[in-house]
């Protein structure tokens, strides 16, 4: 990030890193405090390498991870993972081709190293240890709600229903009560997810099977708007590579720093910081031994999301545009 970012990221955290740790610091400013943090999570160099580079000891740049990672969790996550304009995320994703939606929907795998606990659970189908990030975003690629936590041998139709966003959409508070009319057929504004979510009535998610055109036509629409999480989550760990180095921390310490990284991100997507190429060659040359587990089709359906979905379909097939 930029000098500017940076600053303005130290002195939002400084009220909780001015609190921590009194031996730290008499020793450490909250600005170098904060600059071996991100340089742990921004590169998968090891805490030995980091700490040379900053002339402290090992223990110092893991105290440094946690003591801002626990500021940032505390003191950025509602201001900087959350909705915002919901107006501005429908219009972004109608442009891209999809009426009425506030997300998209995903899970991804963060690679642990194998827990003290109940290791078992945390083995994915891929055969690797890690913990599940499930990230709803807008049009932009910026996450508007993030859980983070469960053990990797979970499926993510288990962990949706578990969450506090599942809750929020189901009772109907997560967005305005904004519907269209797609045909015959009232839609509120819904999230979009891959074929591992329940299609409900305020999620839609493709088609399977043997596919005409226009369910190939709707599946390819809402593909392209479901694009964002995935980039999203791409950008993520190639920016903060850490998360593709099995982290090395306690299961208790892991969710908290999966959380700043996704904090981290938004803000660098806010600021339209640099995107270097390199960073995502590296990103692919480490996620190589650790490829994400495809996970088991939901059948379940309701029959008012199935009538939202048909209706969404034959809108795209004649070209109709929705009130």
């Amino acid at each position: 990030m930029r000098k500017g970012t940076f600053i303005e990221l130290c002195d939002l955290l400084s009220p909780a890193l001015r609190r921590m740790n009194t031996k730290m610091r008499a020793t450490l400013t909250v600005e170098k405090r904060v600059a071996i943090a991100l340089c742990k999570l921004a590169t998968p160099d090891s805490y030995l390498s980091v700490g040379n580079q900053f002339g402290v000891g090992k223990s110092t740049v893991g105290a440094a991870v946690m003591q801002v990672a626990h500021a940032i969790k505390d003191l950025l996550i509602s201001r900087v993972v959350t909705l915002g304009n919901v107006q501005v995320i429908v219009d972004g994703f109608a442009a891209m081709g999809f009426p009425n939606c506030g997300g998209a929907i995903d899970g991804t795998y963060i690679p642990i190293l194998a827990p003290e606990h109940q290791a078992g659970e945390y083995l994915n189908r891929k055969g690797y240890f890690s913990i599940v990030l499930q990230a709803l975003v807008d049009h932009k690629g910026r996450f508007t709600n993030i859980n983070v936590g469960w053990p990797g041998k979970v499926h993510d139709a288990r962990i949706f229903r578990n969450s506090g966003l599942f809750q929020k959409l189901q009772e109907g508070t997560l967005f305005p009560d904004q519907k269209i009319t797609v045909g015959d057929v009232e839609m509120p504004i819904c999230i979009l997810g891959d074929p591992a979510y329940p299609l409900m009535p305020w999620l839609m998610k493709p088609y399977t099977g043997s596919l005409d055109s226009s369910q190939e036509l709707f599946n390819y629409r809402l593909s392209k708007c479901r694009m964002a999480v995935e980039c999203a989550f791409g950008r993520l760990k190639a920016r903060l590579r850490s998360l593709l180095t099995r982290l090395d921390l306690s299961e208790t310490n892991i969710p908290t720093v999966i959380t700043a990284c996704c904090v981290l991100h938004n803000i660098c997507e806010s600021k339209g910081e640099t995107f270097m190429a390199g960073w995502e060659v590296e990103a692919n040359r480490l996620a190589v031994g650790y490829a994400q587990p495809d996970t088991r089709a939901v059948r379940r359906a309701q029959e008012g999301a199935v009538r939202i979905r048909e209706a969404l379909k034959t809108s795209f097939m004649t070209g109709q545009a929705t009130v």
